[in-house]
């Protein structure tokens, strides 16, 4: 369907028509601007310069639902750039993700001079949407409502040449009440695992040597096929693939969550030793509101499998504070599971209401400076027992892979940073010898901070890796092109958390 508006008229570009793409929310979304970027350099554009802020010829907005304000950041962002789409006849704009997959043409509506509107089931459609905006002269608004093509089946344009998402499955067949992401993204589809191993395998002959496995609920991987351990059986097929160094996985659900899991991850030498568990909350009473399919004492239950098979396993989590009809008492055993619980990281959300949820319209919405008291509370408690964690790691022997722009002091320290086996991230002495990101060093842990550790000493061991061949190949072949723009995504593995809410995934996991 379409609407239209009033336009400029087109202007043939000279030369490569260049493009940026704005990102936000969840790995999922991440993965998906991948695709746009591959879809769009397989038109023939080129990315455009590091810096452009909108003065590409094509920007792309791919959108989150779940985050608080999604939809005035969104609009806020396209009148920034409507004076300079007006004073560029031919620049085009267009809007994809969940929000669009929401809003459809309301967009269109309070920003008319947006080119194309396209959902989440139909990415695959960009280019082709973008050049009949251009020859039509309106908008292009085109929402499926079902998955077109799998995503992974699409061109891509990796951020990393040596760690890579790989999507298992889309969508989620779970009904929590504070998330809206089932609604636009689907009903769970799983990938054939045959397709899935290609996909590694294929990677792996660039270089890639960590992939993370990615999905909605990556662990309900098989209810669409009829295979209830067909996640631990993926997770063991990774284990056989040769040059694949490190797996991961996000984001997994606690009712899906089972023993054949937690004996692959703990038997299958080059899955990780890392979980990121998201609890909501630790009152009974809360999750049962929440929709959530487990209770208090299954989910310590399955920390403390975990911690019995993989001793050294780093535990991560997402929790929502506030949500409506949170008592003090339902807080406090928030508070009480975080401590049994001993994450290496919380991802610590204010509940907020996001229109279209059953939440949003429950009785009992916590005051905001309830919320942001209680909050404050959990913060502090997190980030002592992160602190504790960590120094248990001073002394510790790790083989860490080189990282790309993990380390924002960096330069000034001479230092370089990486990520431990359980996805710690630690800084270490820059040694004599070249190290390229995807390497691998062995350090020695000699300080502990809340969020990452340092080696002070000197690297015990360098070893060069093919992906850090794939990554100098790579860097070798963009210096010949104009430098890139990022996709405004975090980096590969669990980023470093912040004291707002910004999470490893949407926070409805």
């Amino acid at each position: 369907m379409t609407s239209s508006s009033d336009r400029s008229p087109a202007v043939d570009v000279q030369g490569p028509k260049s493009y940026e793409i704005r990102t936000y929310g969840c790995q999922m979304n991440v993965h998906d601007s991948e695709r746009l970027a591959g879809l769009l350099e397989d038109a023939g554009y080129v990315r455009a310069p590091e810096g452009a802020d909108g003065d590409a010829d094509v920007v792309v907005f791919n959108t989150c639902a779940v985050r608080e304000n999604a939809d005035n950041r969104l609009y806020g962002n396209l009148g920034h750039l409507a004076p300079q789409k007006a004073k560029r006849p031919g620049m085009q704009i267009a809007v994809g993700g969940c929000l669009a997959q929401k809003d459809r043409d309301t967009i269109v509506k309070r920003a008319p001079w947006v080119d194309v509107v396209f959902g989440t089931h139909n990415i695959g459609k960009l280019p082709v949407l973008l050049e009949r905006a251009r020859v039509q002269q309106e908008a292009q608004v085109e929402i499926a409502e079902s998955l077109e093509a799998f995503p992974s089946t699409l061109p891509t344009r990796r951020e990393s040449a040596y760690a890579a998402w790989v999507s298992i499955s889309v969508g989620c067949n779970n009904t929590c009440t504070f998330c809206i992401v089932p609604a636009l993204r689907g009903k769970e589809k799983d990938r054939r695992p045959g397709d899935i191993l290609a996909e590694v395998e294929a990677l792996v002959a660039e270089g890639v040597s960590e992939i993370t496995l990615l999905g909605q609920n990556v662990n309900a991987y098989g209810s669409d096929i009829g295979d209830r351990e067909a996640f631990s059986k993926l997770l063991r097929a990774c284990g056989n693939i040769d040059g694949l160094e490190r797996v991961r996985f996000t984001s997994p659900h606690p009712r899906d969550f089972t023993d054949d899991v937690i004996a692959a991850m703990a038997e299958t030498p080059n899955a990780m030793p890392q979980l990121h568990m998201p609890l909501q909350s630790g009152s009974d009473t809360v999750l049962k509101a929440m929709r959530r399919s487990y209770r208090q004492e299954r989910y310590l239950g399955i920390i403390e499998k975990v911690r019995a098979a993989i001793p050294h396993a780093a535990i991560t989590t997402d929790i929502i504070v506030g949500f409506p009809g949170e008592t003090e008492e339902d807080f406090e055993q928030t508070l009480h599971v975080v401590r049994e619980a001993r994450f290496a990281q919380a991802f610590t959300f204010q509940y907020s209401k996001r229109p279209g949820t059953p939440a949003a319209e429950m009785a009992d919405q916590i005051p905001k400076e309830v919320v942001q008291a209680r909050y404050e509370r959990l913060v502090a408690l997190q980030e002592e027992i992160s602190w504790e964690e960590n120094k248990k790691q001073v002394g510790r022997t790790l083989e860490l892979m080189v990282a790309e722009g993990e380390g924002r002091k960096d330069g000034a320290t001479h230092r370089l940073s990486g990520r431990a086996p359980d996805n710690r991230l630690v800084h270490f002495t820059k040694p004599e010898q070249d190290v390229r990101p995807g390497d691998e060093v062995t350090v020695e842990v000699t300080y502990a901070a809340p969020h990452h550790l340092l080696a002070e000493g000197p690297v015990l061991d360098v070893r060069r890796t093919r992906a850090g061949d794939a990554w100098e190949k790579r860097n070798a072949a963009e210096a010949a092109k104009p430098a890139g723009v990022m996709l405004g995504l975090p980096k590969v593995g669990a980023p470093e958390p912040l004291p707002v809410a910004a999470g490893s995934g949407c926070g409805c996991d």
